[in-house]
């Protein structure tokens, strides 16, 4: 299926500060305990990489005129705890662009009530990290973390998102969103019964990047019989979205929650396409162009396609290289073996 090359990113992705994080989630490329690198910043050898306010303050200005529509603060690491997330929320307001938060639940410097108050006025959706049902669950995978906070903070946010609409103002989604691995295929409809209990607008989830050995075992897609066990998980979990409705009265979106054909080994499936190439740009700390969300060793081999500080982002955007991957993009193995292509509809 071609691809749409759209004349501007609708979403651009800064790494604003993928090594900060107060959290050590098993399968996270960078604060995994499996990581080589977390344990090598931790130790002083390697330095945290971490953006400069005046990247994005450039990328933003560039483009908010062009069709840019949201941007999302580091996925990697946890975007709170970067010392420009305010000035990032003015700039959402300053450009009328929105902003699309992933965050580990922990709301650290502010707290959930204050960064509810600041991120609800200009949020499209707010992603928490979640993996499981109750305390040993998500501690399991999230490794330091407090679930009975984490349900306070959720509730918190909920409540002032929902003050917030009532009085006419912006409505922010808030998504539950997770990593389907072994040690927490029980816990994904329990996930969506919570989700639904408590107001949440999605469950999301993404299939394991088994960055390293010692999780390659939690990859749902590894076999035949992982894939037939998370099909049951699957079906259970849309049974349960579809016959519970919200508090509102509305079906809980599903996001990535679908069976897999166990006869196509490890893609994800032959129809699925990428979601972003052509729609979304990715800027990594030091404003190097990246097509995608993919682990940065395995983007890397996609290319180089320039750096916005020396280039601005339009021209790379709108380069003939890009225009290459876009079209060309499943001669790849990162590109076809992604877990993150989805299915058409």
């Amino acid at each position: 299926m071609t691809l749409e090359h759209l004349t501007a990113p609708w979403r651009i992705t800064f790494d604003t500060n993928p090594d900060d994080c107060n959290l050590n989630c098993v399968m996270c490329e960078e604060h995994s305990p499996y990581s080589p690198s977390h344990q090598a910043r931790v130790n002083g050898e390697l330095e945290y990489r971490r953006m400069d306010i005046e990247t994005i303050e450039r990328v933003i200005a560039e483009c908010a005129s062009k069709g840019l529509r949201e941007i999302i603060p580091s996925t990697m690491g946890e975007p709170l705890i970067y010392k420009h997330m305010p000035r990032i929320i003015e700039l959402c307001h300053e450009h009328r662009v929105k902003l699309n938060l992933t965050t580990n639940g922990t709301f650290p410097r502010l707290g959930a009530e204050k960064w509810a108050q600041l991120i609800v006025p200009i949020g499209s959706d707010v992603k928490f990290s979640w993996n499981g049902a109750n305390q040993s669950a998500q501690s399991l995978v999230m490794v330091n973390n407090d679930f009975e906070k984490n349900m306070r903070d959720l509730r918190t946010f909920i409540g002032v998102r929902d003050a917030h609409a009532a009085d006419g103002g912006n409505y922010c989604s808030v998504t539950l969103q997770m990593t389907f691995m072994e040690m927490n295929l029980q816990q994904v409809p329990k996930v969506v019964e919570l989700a639904i209990r408590e107001g949440v607008d999605r469950v999301k989830g993404h299939h394991l990047w088994a960055h390293f050995a010692e999780i390659k075992d939690q990859n749902m897609r590894r076999n035949r019989d992982a894939i037939l066990r998370w099909n049951t998980i699957a079906r259970e979990s849309i049974k349960i979205a579809n016959e519970n409705p919200l508090p509102n009265g509305k079906r809980i979106v599903l996001a990535n929650i679908y069976e897999l054909d166990p006869d196509h080994g490890g893609e994800l499936h032959p129809a699925a396409t990428c979601p972003f190439l052509g729609q979304e740009a990715w800027v990594n700390h030091e404003g190097r162009f990246d097509p995608c969300c993919s682990p940065d060793e395995l983007r890397q081999t996609l290319g180089s396609f320039g750096n916005v500080e020396d280039d601005g982002l339009m021209a790379i955007w709108q380069s003939a290289k890009y225009r290459d991957l876009i079209e060309n993009y499943l001669e790849s193995d990162v590109c076809r073996q992604c877990n993150m292509r989805q299915m058409p509809g």
